[in-house]
């Protein structure tokens, strides 16, 4: 989990230290990351009921396939030569 709050925070009180009101389209044209819509929206309305955004966190992104695999094959190689060590010790 990603915790974007200060992005946010710094995003809308950038917006309202310029003099503009704070929507959904110019909070994520602010941020320095993507961030998904529902916790823009989330983070706007608490902001407007109480001028703060609360702790706000999102899932990052998943690996892509080749590197899980990669990272897969590498755990396997160390455990295979964990067990063949493990065997050699057991047969002496």
């Amino acid at each position: 989990m990603k915790d974007i709050t200060s992005q946010l925070e710094h995003a809308i009180s950038t917006l309202a230290a310029e003099g503009k009101t704070p929507t959904v389209a110019l909070i994520k044209a602010r941020l320095t990351a993507p961030a998904p819509m529902p916790a823009i929206i989330t983070a706007l309305k608490a902001w407007k009921a109480g001028n703060k955004v609360p702790k706000i966190e999102v899932t990052t992104a998943p690996k892509d396939h080749e590197q899980r695999i990669e990272e897969l094959e590498q755990q396997v190689k160390a455990l295979t030569e964990r067990l063949a060590v493990l065997e050699q010790q057991g047969a002496q």
